[in-house]
């Protein structure tokens, strides 16, 4: 007569469980080994012995114990995989840290910068593993941009001055954002242009022929992006006074002339003083210095519009030689007649004052300011320059 085996305690599974553990069946995505368990939990909850649970699901009855035994020491989380250790870790802190101090302080022989190939290289890891610590510390240092910080002493009275006329401009005014373009080349291709055929696209030379340059001299009208401009062949002050006077007959005579300009030398000439003193409607306002990306016609200089305008010959399929110069002025001269009767409205977003109380908080530029430092030092109007360099213009042309 055989000995009767240890008593097996029951097993009883609550509501709640049974819903989680009929969901992990039903689901498709379920492990298979946590599926197996999950029917074993189930039918011993129905009263059957580890024998039937067996036969009834085709297992050896020691899994049957092993998952009843998991389920009444730990419940349903007893049911999931443990986790594994896995590999040992082979790239340490250490070794994270030396590819960063490598790749922000050093710079590699006979290179100028750092590639992933010549980093692993130099640190015996591989070409995969730097990668992977540079992309997840977004170190890139094969890209580089450039940057320039304005050095005006009056940098934060002036962007006050210019953003405030964009933002709340006077009443019975016109603001006006000049400034002019030189060197706009007249080009032509060497050789005529190949027309596009079914299955070739156009073909043109690799080189070009220049005749000569011309200057657009133009003044966004912020209200409506209306433009008002003039060509000349050079960008001297007496240009400058000439476009100064088409200013003054085109805008009507009851209205004040707010005009926002750049630094650059013609604008301040004894001449252009004169001519200022005689007519006392035309107020100035310029810019910081190397801050002429607050002007809001660099907005319409950029525009696709008028970058395509610029290089109209390029594409041209004609050679035009000494005539090159007179259809770049016909085309700008046509282009600048649709947009004084267009209008497009430029959008400004930035709020100086939110601004310049941002310089206030601790760690602007990795430190916090001393409380008697001035607002118009150095260092603040450098803070000040990257913060509205990020949201100064955002416009539509």
């Amino acid at each position: 007569m055989s000995r009767p085996g240890p008593k097996i305690p029951p097993l009883s599974v609550t509501d709640a469980q049974r819903a989680v553990l009929e969901g992990w069946l039903r689901r498709r995505t379920t492990a298979q080994a946590l599926a197996q368990r999950s029917r074993i939990v189930l039918e011993c909850a129905e009263g059957h012995s580890i024998a039937e649970v067996s036969r009834r699901l085709r297992v050896a009855p020691d899994t049957v114990r092993t998952g009843r035994r998991r389920f009444l020491e730990r419940g349903l989380d007893g049911l999931c995989d443990a986790p594994r250790p896995g590999v040992p870790r082979k790239i340490t802190d250490a070794d994270v840290e030396r590819v960063i101090v490598k790749a922000l302080e050093e710079t590699p022989k006979n290179a100028t910068r750092w590639s992933t190939r010549s980093m692993a290289a130099a640190t015996g890891m591989s070409q995969s593993t730097i990668s992977r610590v540079w992309r997840t510390l977004a170190l890139a240092p094969h890209r580089s941009q450039t940057s320039l910080l304005s050095t005006d002493p009056l940098f934060i009275d002036k962007v006050r001055d210019v953003v405030g006329l964009y933002l709340d401009p006077p009443e019975k005014a016109l603001v006006l954002c000049a400034d002019e373009k030189s060197q706009i080349q007249a080009l032509d291709r060497s050789q005529p242009v190949l027309p596009m055929v079914p299955g070739v696209p156009e073909r043109r030379s690799h080189d070009d022929v220049r005749a000569d340059t011309t200057t657009l001299f133009a003044a966004l009208e912020v209200a409506t992006g209306k433009v008002i401009g003039s060509l000349h062949r050079r960008h001297r002050a007496a240009e400058f006074k000439k476009f100064l006077a088409k200013l003054d007959r085109e805008v009507p005579a009851d209205l004040q002339v707010h005009l926002i300009l750049d630094n650059y030398a013609t604008h301040k000439t004894p001449d252009i003083k004169k001519w200022l003193l005689a007519r006392p409607r035309f107020h100035l306002h310029f810019t910081p210095t190397r801050a002429s990306w607050l002007n809001l016609v660099e907005r319409w200089f950029a525009s696709a519009r008028c970058s395509r305008m610029m290089h109209a010959l390029t594409r041209g399929r004609k050679r035009f030689t000494e005539q090159s110069v007179d259809v770049l002025r016909r085309l700008l001269e046509e282009d600048l007649r649709g947009r004084a009767t267009e209008t497009v409205f430029h959008a400004y977003q930035v709020m100086h004052e939110g601004i310049i109380r941002g310089l206030d908080r601790p760690g602007v530029m990795g430190a916090a300011r001393k409380d008697d430092e001035p607002t118009g030092s150095a260092p603040a109007r450098r803070t000040l320059a990257c913060q509205i360099q990020r949201v100064c213009l955002r416009g539509r042309a």
